[in-house]
């Protein structure tokens, strides 16, 4: 009788009276198994994000130590090398605000390389139009010719670059007074040498174009 009073009293010290906070659960063990995982898991996914980054950042470093390429020098077409007066040319293209120069001198250099490519499509450009594609002052201004030479569609970089205005003129002018592609190229090149720290890959002009 005295065991199960004892036992009713056990149950009763057990039995939780109203008003009290509920008993703490037991803690349970986190097994060492999960642990390792958990830590092989973090190691890995680490080792992944540091391999990418380094590989990142030597792409970059390599890129950046490659030297600029220039634009290749093109062979200039036969056609283009000699004086070709053209009766009738496409209109200049239509800009909404004022050119750097005055309009007749842009005019003057957009007609000047039109009938005159022997002298501009030797003439290097400085405004680093080179980026661009272009291969010599000429073709700050002349985009496209027919079969025949005659100029079928302005470039409308020259419109807006007081740098191509400024050496073709400077071209037509001393052409005007008789020097050759040769004597102009290398005037031009004295003056513009070192501006915007290159020029266009331009061929050098035939020996004979010198006066």
């Amino acid at each position: 009788m005295k065991e199960n009073m004892g036992r009713k009293s056990s149950a009763k010290a057990q039995t939780r009276t109203p008003g009290q906070p509920p008993l703490p659960e037991p803690v349970r063990s986190v097994s060492p198994l999960l642990v390792v995982a958990l830590l092989v898991a973090a190691v890995a996914v680490g080792g992944f994000i540091y391999a990418r980054n380094g590989r990142g950042q030597a792409e970059a470093t390599q890129a950046n130590a490659q030297p600029a390429q220039t634009a290749p020098i093109a062979e200039v077409p036969e056609v283009a090398r000699k004086p070709h007066p053209q009766k009738t040319l496409p209109p200049l293209p239509v800009q909404a605000y004022a050119p750097p120069r005055p309009p007749d001198v842009v005019r003057a250099a957009y007609v000047f390389a039109a009938e005159h490519p022997e002298i501009l499509s030797y003439v290097p450009c400085f405004c680093g139009c080179e980026r661009s594609g272009h291969r010599g002052n000429e073709d700050c201004f002349v985009a496209a010719r027919d079969a025949s030479g005659d100029v079928t569609e302005w470039e409308p970089h020259g419109l807006d670059c007081a740098v191509c205005i400024d050496v073709a003129t400077e071209a037509r002018q001393m052409f005007t007074s008789g020097a050759g592609a040769s004597d102009i190229r290398a005037s031009v090149e004295k003056k513009w040498a070192g501006f915007h720290g290159g020029h266009t890959p331009t061929p050098q002009p035939p020996a004979k174009s010198s006066q």
